[in-house]
């Protein structure tokens, strides 16, 4: 008997962007309405396969994997910085000619697509927010707080792969199937493919000194500037973006739309697949019906 592959769910034809001397790989299936979707640290657009299988029949759906994650390239002298991350998707958006979109994002995704919605707020039409921050922030964990610091955090992330192995039984409670855990661990198979899982990592603003958080500082200042329709879906069981990240949320967006599961982890879309799919295909034809009008 054959055993299944991670490929088998990942069946998507791959597409890239020059950027200098680098190549950052997206995927871009479907037709009508684009739906960018940003993953977060240490997925890649493997995490969005679900929503893009159910989305594609209606949607457009654009899903980057940033540099030095997912098929992108990983070069080691990168600066891995927000503000990279956000110019590479504005200048992906920008080489696809798209004027309105929606945003789907998730983790490291949500300051990046709220730094890209703060810049293009015109254009956004929606945006589904899933276990995300775009604001700043000293509660993090002891397990991430390891990994920053100096020497020791990259040594590990990058040596022992103490990020991307160890996300795919902590950041679920569900029990994942062997290939979707071996499709989650495939772009990081050794020490230079895992430069990002470092870098994203080392680049959590705690301290204004820090060289990415006037950026962040920047993007939650402007985030009541994006007046689109939001849905927010949420594990509670997150050890990482709990229930006081969400509380903070509901700060800027009071009128949003907040749905909790109970049972799910920081990966909601494989905690709640069948749920989240249903919220977000719903939201979006609400959504895209009233931008239509």
């Amino acid at each position: 008997m054959v055993r299944k592959t991670w490929k088998e769910h990942y069946q998507f034809t791959s597409n890239y962007l020059v950027l200098g001397s680098n190549k950052l790989h997206y995927i871009d299936e479907g037709e009508g309405h684009p739906i960018i979707m940003l993953h977060g640290n240490p997925t890649w657009s493997f995490y969005y396969r679900n929503i893009v299988n159910d989305l594609k029949n209606n949607y457009r759906c654009i899903v980057p994997d940033h540099i030095g994650c997912g098929l992108s390239s990983k070069p080691q002298d990168y600066e891995y910085t927000l503000e990279n991350h956000i110019e590479n998707v504005l200048e992906l958006i920008k080489k696809l000619n798209i004027d309105k979109f929606s945003l789907i994002v998730h983790d490291w995704g949500g300051a990046i697509g709220m730094g890209v919605a703060t810049k293009l707020k015109d254009k956004v039409t929606s945006v589904t927010l899933l276990n995300t921050a775009a604001f700043r922030s000293i509660d993090i964990p002891f397990r991430i707080a390891i990994c920053k610091i100096p020497f020791l955090g990259e040594r590990l992330v990058r040596t022992f792969n103490a990020f991307a192995f160890p996300a795919t039984f902590m950041a679920v409670k569900k029990k994942l199937p062997r290939e979707i855990k071996e499709g989650y661990l495939y772009p990081y198979n050794n020490y230079q493919n895992r430069i990002a899982t470092a870098k994203f990592v080392d680049d959590i603003p705690l301290k204004k000194e820090h060289r990415s958080y006037q950026t962040l500082k920047d993007i939650e200042e402007n985030l009541p500037s994006v007046q689109c329709p939001k849905l927010f879906l949420w594990g509670e069981k997150d050890f990482c973006f709990n229930d006081k990240f969400l509380s903070k949320w509901k700060t800027f967006y009071p009128n949003s739309k907040y749905i909790t599961y109970k049972n799910a982890g920081h990966y909601v879309l494989e905690d709640e697949k069948q749920n989240c799919i249903t919220e977000i295909r719903d939201f979006l034809e609400g959504a895209c019906h009233e931008y239509s009008l």
